[in-house]
């Protein structure tokens, strides 16, 4: 028996050592926070510590020259823009939890190489950058309103996905947890006396079963005075598993996929990203985008993950990442001139004390795919266009005005006749154009007439000449 575990080993170890990562794509959720009720929540020391960690554990296995699956010719220990690119919705957490997570990446290089660290002036004395020679490492980030933030939270300022999401509370099993968990609620009340808007008893209940347990989480991690560390660990538990259930009912239902939009969004952009790692022959190397749990819930759902394991419809724990291997099976030393022998492998590392581990995407059964495989299963699964995206949504954003009333001028034009009002104003102005034309030249043909019939004006004396402002001082420009 041990002989054949150890064969087995032995085989994978070979198979790990014979692959070659071009390049990989990594999703990351927040670290530690404060609550969300207050809005406006913020990393904390703590979560900033996780993303570092966790990046720092990504520089482990890709960047480093000793690790089997460092990425083919990536940049070890000094940071070089074209290999990296990082991106996350203009929100302050989240900016943080990206830069944290880069931190870990690309420590400061007078700790890696002292001479990588530092710079040779003309005048002979050395220069390094402040803190150590901290890498400044560029990060993308998306206003609310830019077309790009889609790709991250896709399912923000977007009404239709509100809508979709709300019809959770009409379901059955919402009623029915809601009815059988009436009394577990109720004994917070105590608890939460000092939350300014928990006024009523009816705030505590199913309804607001992610609110509740954040709340009570959230106090018991950083007020040592709180009531919340009189919860016992088994009633945290119950209040956490029944907010797995309520946020994974509110991002992910098969009968409103409209309610996940933001995992088809999520989809094209990490489809996006390695494709420019393919079409660049993987110049770029490692993307990072900073988002939240409710994107990764949808995408857990949409791409066929819960038919795994029930884990996946909990909450993932605060910077856990989902990550895409782009690799060959064999050992390369530059970039595949054929794709076809591409494959796509894909990774959840649950909170900052898991391993990366690989798990079978949209019911393959298989731990990668091919790269074509892999492209057209995220294809089928992805909402890639900006305007498709604002007419699904029904979103009042301003990028998407274009988008919509071009929608609607289709519409109209179809139902007069085939001219959009696009059309129409541009008749029109040819119309108003002409007449103008035709007036102006009228106008033109008559005072040269009267000039022509007028006697000839004396010259100015040159004397007389002068400039409107030789009479004042010099103008300030």
């Amino acid at each position: 028996m041990a002989g054949k575990v150890a064969l087995v080993l032995s085989s994978l170890l070979a198979s790990v050592v014979s692959e070659t990562v071009h390049g990989v794509v990594v999703y990351s959720r927040h670290g530690d926070r404060t609550t969300k009720h207050y809005k406006n929540q913020q990393l904390t020391s703590l979560g900033a510590q996780q993303n570092f960690a966790q990046g720092n554990q990504f520089r482990a296995r890709y960047l480093d020259a000793d690790s089997p699956q460092r990425i083919l010719d990536i940049s070890e220990d000094k940071y070089v823009s074209s290999q990296v690119y990082a991106s996350s919705p203009d929100q302050a957490i989240l900016l943080n939890t990206a830069t944290a997570f880069l931190q870990g990446l690309y420590p400061p290089l007078e700790g890696l190489d002292p001479e990588l660290a530092t710079s040779q002036l003309n005048n002979g004395s050395e220069s390094v950058s402040p803190l150590n020679g901290y890498q400044y490492v560029l990060l993308h980030g998306q206003s609310a309103d830019a077309p790009d933030a889609i790709w991250i939270k896709g399912d923000d300022s977007c009404p239709t996905a509100d809508k979709a999401q709300k019809s959770f509370e009409s379901s059955t099993e919402f009623r029915d947890r809601s009815d059988q968990t009436k009394s577990f609620y109720e004994k917070f009340q105590s608890t939460l006396a000092d939350v300014y808007d928990y006024t009523s008893p009816a705030n505590f209940s199913y309804k607001n079963a992610y609110d509740i347990f954040d709340l009570i989480n959230v106090a018991r991690i950083h007020n040592k005075s709180s009531p919340a560390l009189d919860v016992s660990d088994e009633d945290l538990f119950q209040l956490r598993t029944l907010s797995d259930s309520s946020e994974f009912g509110y991002n992910y239902n098969v009968s409103q996929p409209s309610g996940s939009i933001h995992a088809k969004t999520l989809n094209a952009g990490l489809l996006s990203q390695l494709q420019k790692i393919v079409t660049t022959k993987a110049k770029l190397k490692f993307s990072l985008f900073a988002g939240s749990y409710d994107t990764m819930l949808a995408f857990f759902g949409v791409n066929g993950l819960i038919q795994l394991s029930d884990n996946f419809r909990g909450l993932p724990d605060y910077a856990s990442t989902l990550s895409f291997e782009l690799f060959t099976e064999e050992d390369m030393t530059s970039f595949p001139d054929n794709t076809d022998s591409l494959r796509v492998r894909f990774f959840l590392k649950n909170g900052t004390t898991s391993e990366f581990t690989s798990y079978p995407l949209f019911g393959s059964g298989e731990d990668s795919l091919s790269w074509s495989k892999f492209q057209s299963e995220m294809s089928d699964r992805s909402l890639s266009d900006v305007g498709t995206w604002c007419s699904a949504c029904q979103s009042k954003l301003p990028f998407c005005a274009a988008y919509i009333d071009d929608a609607s001028a289709d519409t109209n034009s179809k139902k007069d006749g085939g001219l959009s009002p696009l059309a129409k104003g541009g008749i029109a102005m040819i119309v108003i154009g002409s007449v103008f034309l035709i007036a102006g030249l009228a106008l033109f043909l008559l005072s040269r007439r009267k000039r022509a019939q007028a006697p000839a004006a004396a010259p100015m004396a040159t004397a007389d000449q002068k400039s409107i402002n030789s009479d004042s001082t010099p103008s300030q420009v």
